[in-house]
């Protein structure tokens, strides 16, 4: 039986309107440029510091953060990308998470900054990101995103495999977000469930990350690239989810290909149900943790 707190989570993200926001691309889109105007922090919260050891250090304009837990010195790292369509900056929620996962899993967690979309486009940020990951030993580094930073990071163990980088240690993808299309037929069917996203707006945040790109590039759209060499992969998806249609039609791809997949539905969750304040969410996380360890 799903929590309380699960049941009233589409009632609170309906109250805040993103379901609204993402109803149509003008409104997305005018809430891009408001946001280009007057863009939103990134900072980790003080709260961090509580229990972690935060630092920062920028690499050729971008903002990289690392949290260790305080008095440890891991030898795992996790390379976390956030989600918010390629256009919208990390939250507070995905800061809680990454300080659970440094301190539960005693993992180094680096958070890149990424320039959003349009500033930041796929065929810059993939590669640059992938730099990022290759600096590590892949046994000892793992790729964690939520909803598009779940797209991005299959896209960058995709980019690493095909330079020859051997396998990582964990892809985690979150709700993620893999093909920006928006034609699967699924998604009329789920839409009307999922109280957080729709079709438009996200549509037309997908276009402005693709640039040049097509819309099928594996760059911008993983399923349509190899799964094949990328190592073990662990996914979750809610069914009141519009991104669950492309979590479903990533697993015949995944069988086909061989890959260790470990899928978790959240019956009746919403999206991103494992990075929110929810059992189910804790129940998750749990699992994200004993991964990456």
């Amino acid at each position: 039986m799903a929590s309380l707190l699960s049941r009233l989570a589409p009632l609170v993200i309906t109250l805040r309107g993103s379901k609204r926001m993402f109803s149509s691309a003008e409104r997305t889109l005018r809430r891009v440029e408001q946001l280009r105007q007057k863009p939103a922090g990134f900072a980790p919260p003080p709260s961090l510091a509580r229990t972690t050891r935060v630092s920062r250090r920028d690499v050729d304009g971008w903002p990289i953060f690392e949290v260790e837990p305080l008095g440890a010195d891991p030898e795992h790292t996790v390379v976390y990308l956030h989600g918010g369509c390629y256009v919208f900056e990390i939250d507070p929620v995905h800061w809680a998470l990454i300080g659970r996962l440094a301190v539960e899993a005693s993992v180094r967690v680096v958070v890149p900054i990424m320039p959003l979309a349009p500033a930041g486009t796929a065929s810059t940020v993939v590669p640059r990101v992938a730099d990022l990951v290759a600096a590590y030993d892949p046994a000892t580094v793992s790729l964690v995103g939520d909803s598009s930073g779940g797209g991005m990071a299959l896209a960058v163990a995709m980019a690493l495999r095909d330079r020859e980088s051997a396998p990582l240690h964990h892809v985690v993808l979150i709700s993620p977000w893999l093909d920006i299309s928006g034609t699967d037929p699924r998604l009329a069917e789920i839409a009307p469930r999922d109280p957080w996203l729709a079709v438009p707006g996200t549509h037309a945040a997908g276009a402005l990350y693709r640039a040049e790109l097509g819309e099928g590039d594996w760059r911008v759209s993983p399923i349509y690239g190899s799964l094949e060499g990328i190592g073990p992969v662990t996914m979750f998806s809610g069914t009141r989810d519009i991104l669950n249609a492309d979590a479903h039609r990533l697993l015949p791809l995944a069988a086909d290909a061989g890959l260790d997949l470990d899928f978790h539905e959240g019956p009746g969750m919403i999206h991103n149900y494992p990075i929110l304040p929810m059992p189910e969410g804790d129940a998750a996380r749990t699992v994200i943790v004993d991964a990456v360890r």
